[in-house]
């Protein structure tokens, strides 16, 4: 078993059994695994985190109607399918993880339309990896009690990211916080 495909088999199980478990007591019951695009390799990412940016106080707009105030850490280029892609980090209070909210052109079509996000740490060296695999729904994709952070527009890709986990099937998610988002 790879490291990704044991990452999913123990979000898979603290989602069916944990009391923390964003799923309610029935969805639970009836819940086989989430759905994920297969393992990608060239969706892996490795680069440094450009700094030269303005370091801007964002005020991000959850699902709930809330705001959540993050740091601009850098940013990110890429390529996917040979078009050049940027992606901000953010930073939260003084921690030293950064928060990488994306939407991209799967987005409300085949993952959740609300965005998925990723946890990335700065490297001894200056490189961030962005490993698209472990992209992961907001926890208010399956409860719209939880308030989730909504990618801002400057985190929108207008290219696929066809790596992390998919929408999950009717029933098993709460399917109308992303309506709006669309």
């Amino acid at each position: 078993m790879t490291e990704l495909e044991e990452f999913r088999a123990r979000k898979d199980e603290y989602f069916r059994h944990s009391h923390h478990s964003p799923l309610t007591e029935e969805q639970r019951a009836v819940f086989d695994g989430l759905r994920y695009y297969p393992e990608n390799p060239a969706l892996r990412v490795r680069g440094p985190l450009d700094q030269n940016v303005a370091h801007a106080t964002i005020e991000m707009d959850t699902s709930s109607g809330d705001h959540q105030t993050y740091t601009r850490a850098g940013k990110v280029t890429f390529q996917v399918d040979g078009q050049e892609c940027v992606l901000y980090l953010y930073r939260r209070d003084h921690s030293s993880d950064l928060f990488l909210p994306f939407r991209d052109a799967t987005s409300g079509k085949e993952t959740y339309g609300g965005g998925r996000y990723l946890d990335i740490s700065i490297e001894p060296d200056g490189q961030v990896q962005i490993d698209f695999n472990y992209a992961y729904n907001p926890m208010c994709a399956y409860d719209d009690g939880w308030s989730c952070p909504i990618p801002p527009v400057e985190n929108w890709l207008s290219v696929p990211i066809r790596a992390g986990e998919l929408a999950s099937p009717s029933g098993h998610t709460h399917d109308t916080a992303h309506t709006a988002l669309t």
